[in-house]
């Protein structure tokens, strides 16, 4: 077992990674709890025992059911539990899973308590880690986006059992590939070259000592959205038919093909991004077909973590990965045809 602090003061917890670390899971809970909800999806190959009386609540699969919707379902659910600050929220599941039931949490009697059990690699790595919590807006009109309402709720504890990994699909552990390759970027680290537990709470190492740093994405946590901004375009524009995992590999690529086009990078590093990305974590790295380059353009202007003065990226260069404000659209369009 393996354990990972995130300092954050009085808010500081543990990350236990590890098989079999379900089992620990009552250690983590603050000590006042006497009852769990337990948030999860039918499926979910692992049982959990909170060691309290708890009630089970499923939500559906896929990115359609991360909505209010369905906080608003979980909600009208711990009410007639009787779910009181003096209870705990357990996410027991993916990234969908952690982060509905952590803003859940955020919004329950104005914040209790949660717990993640992160099932896949891709929560275990990134999404349980650092209390950034939300769901989509559906698009109206043209407007909404993903995780576009939400709220930074820390959670108490979060349990990596590597149990889980054993019961994924291909495509699945490809996914979190995705993100394990956005920390290769950021630090250099030959994360394959580790054993799976060490490979893993250096993944959450890393985040946590982002979070550490800049809890609220005020400065340095935006660069772990490196690759997200057309990632979380291609989601949209492809209604999450690409997982994404699979769509922030696509996106470390665009990246690169955006910074040289600015002159940050030369052409060995872009395919230095298509060594890594493709063959080092065998992710695909070219962009679906049939989408309109103009429309991701304009959805990538839709993202939350765009400014009012133009485009927002993170890319490489120079110093290294860092957050580039007030791209030129014409230069993000003309980026896209260079990948195509």
């Amino acid at each position: 077992m393996i354990t990972v602090r995130v300092p954050l003061g009085d808010r500081s917890y543990d990350v236990l990674v590890g098989h079999g670390a379900r089992t620990e899971l009552p250690a983590l809970l603050p000590s006042s709890v006497r009852r769990a909800a337990l948030v999860t999806q039918a499926g979910i190959p692992i049982d959990i025992d909170p060691g309290v009386p708890f009630e089970r609540f499923e939500i559906g699969d896929g990115e359609d059911h991360k909505t209010l919707a369905t906080i608003e379902h979980l909600c009208r659910g711990f009410a007639e539990m009787g779910l009181t600050r003096n209870d705990v929220i357990v996410g027991v599941g993916g990234g969908m899973v952690t982060d509905v039931a952590g803003f859940a949490a955020a919004t329950w009697h104005r914040g209790i308590p949660v717990v993640h059990v992160s099932t896949t690699l891709l929560g275990m790595v990134d999404a349980a880690i650092g209390g950034k919590t939300g769901v989509n807006l559906p698009a109206i009109d043209g407007i909404g986006g993903k995780n576009l309402v939400g709220a930074y709720w820390q959670p108490s504890g979060v349990i990596c059992d590597l149990d889980a990994l054993a019961t994924l699909p291909p495509r699945e552990l490809r996914c979190g590939r995705g993100e394990m390759a956005k920390y290769h970027f950021l630090t250099g680290d030959d994360l394959l070259a580790m054993a799976e537990p060490e490979r893993v709470a250096r993944c959450v190492q890393i985040k946590a000592d982002v979070v550490a740093s800049d809890e609220r994405e005020g400065g340095r946590r935006a660069l772990l959205n490196y690759g997200h901004t057309l990632a979380h375009a291609l989601e949209i524009a492809t209604d999450h038919s690409l997982a994404h995992g699979e769509a922030v590999g696509v996106g470390l690529v665009y990246a690169a093909h955006l910074a040289h086009r600015l002159g940050r990078i030369d052409e060995a590093r872009v395919q230095r991004h298509y060594e890594v990305v493709g063959g080092a974590y065998e992710l695909g790295t070219s962009l679906p077909p049939g989408l309109s380059a103009e429309h991701l353009v304009s959805l990538m202007g839709l993202d939350k973590k765009v400014l009012s003065d133009g485009l927002t990226f993170v890319l490489d260069g120079p110093r290294g990965v860092e957050v580039v404000p007030g791209v030129d659209p014409a230069a993000a369009l003309a980026a896209l045809s260079d990948m195509a």
